[in-house]
């Protein structure tokens, strides 16, 4: 199997994504808007369906002045985690930054509150059978979420993902298990991850 990558977005919020995998009616979960959602937008642009998650304050009201207005873009303010509860979302050390953390990342006191759940519930609360692209950025939340979709699904075809800082050895130990799911790396771009399903006896080629 050859895959042939494309970015989409800015040179900040853009992602690696196989080229055939962007196609009229996909369904994308994205974790993580921030405020840079030119990847879900060019997503969008393509025909795709794309659903945007996060419960960031100021992250809510960039994406509903800026997303797309139609049935084919979805906002849920609601963080990722491997368990239905709520977390404290600690702030970013500079005030510009609009990245929180659950880990508290930057050692910081001021957080505020939201509900988190696994994807495989939101999923099924959203009505959604499949997702056949997932991105996620959610500053150190995902190696739970991560574990979350190889126990319970949803496994995408694509999985874009953002590994912050953590142990060598857990990097290793997530990476291992992707790979013993079927995962292959198809890209690294600094922290930027994406990796490809394989298909049975199928071993991924990049170009």
């Amino acid at each position: 199997m050859t895959v042939e990558l494309v970015r989409l977005g800015t040179d900040y919020g853009g992602w690696w994504v196989p080229r055939d995998a962007v196609y009229p009616g996909m369904l994308a979960y994205c974790a993580g808007a921030g405020e840079d959602i030119s990847f879900e937008l060019a997503l969008h642009e393509a025909g795709c369906r794309v659903v945007t998650f996060d419960p960031t304050p100021r992250s809510i009201e960039y994406v509903k002045e800026t997303g797309p207005h139609d049935e084919r873009f979805r906002f849920v303010p609601i963080g990722w985690w491997d368990e239905d509860t709520e977390l404290r979302f600690f702030s970013p050390r500079d005030a510009s930054d609009v990245s929180h953390s659950v880990l508290n990342l930057q050692h910081t006191a001021e957080y505020f509150v939201s509900p988190v759940k696994p994807v495989w519930k939101l999923m099924r609360e959203l009505g959604d059978e499949t997702v056949d692209l997932i991105k996620m950025d959610i500053e150190g939340a995902e190696y739970r979420v991560i574990r979350s979709l190889l126990a319970h699904g949803p496994r995408p075809s694509v999985l874009c993902v953002e590994l912050h800082a953590a142990s060598a050895l857990r990097e290793k130990l997530v990476l291992l298990r992707l790979r013993l799911a079927g995962y292959s790396l198809a890209k690294i771009d600094g922290t930027d991850y994406t990796f490809v399903r394989r298909r049975r006896g199928e071993n991924a080629r990049i170009r």
